[in-house]
């Protein structure tokens, strides 16, 4: 079975349709959202007020200072690791379209950065973090520890981002099949 000229599944991971798509990135934003929590930060999903030029939100944002008196904003973006954009030079840099991918995220919320820090958290489906979001999430998991005295709860965070990914991926993956499709 072909779709658009692919292979079945192959456009499994990218395709807009995939209401997957929309599930992971909203389990992912819950995942930081909970994680500052942990951390004694008070944090709110979609704040209102901070759009940027095409009137879309960041994901989140911290209701105290993160740092340089500035509260912190983010936004989750998962970009397919072999789409035909991306697969010559992920097979030369593990990573670098989950930087592409933060570079753009980071251009779009540019307005963001006089009154706020702002993290683009860009995970690839084959589960490499940007440079921006490691640092978030390494920051997120030590204010953690420090709340929860548990030396582990940065590992514990990237965890849990990386079975969010694995089972959104399967999830992705898993509506590309038919029932005639399936072994018998």
């Amino acid at each position: 079975m072909r779709h658009h000229g692919r292979p079945s599944g192959q456009n499994a991971l990218s395709c807009k349709k995939n209401a997957a798509r929309v599930q992971r990135h909203a389990w992912l934003s819950d995942l930081i959202h909970r994680a500052l929590i942990r951390a004694d930060t008070p944090a709110i999903n979609e704040p209102q007020g901070l759009n940027r030029t095409d009137g879309k939100r960041p994901d989140g944002l911290t209701l105290v200072l993160w740092h340089s008196g500035c509260s912190a904003t983010w936004d989750v973006t998962v970009v397919h690791t072999l789409a035909a954009s991306y697969i010559q030079q992920s097979a030369m840099d593990a990573g670098s379209a989950a930087a592409a991918a933060s570079e753009r995220k980071s251009a779009k919320y540019s307005n963001l950065s006089s009154s706020h820090l702002f993290y683009p958290v860009a995970v690839e489906t084959l589960g490499v973090l940007a440079d921006e979001a490691h640092k978030f999430i390494t920051e997120i998991g030590r204010r953690a520890s420090q709340c929860t005295a548990d030396r582990r709860e940065t590992t514990f965070l990237y965890q849990r981002i990386s079975m969010a990914n694995q089972r959104f991926n399967a999830v992705c993956l898993s509506k590309t099949f038919s029932i005639s499709e399936s072994p018998q």
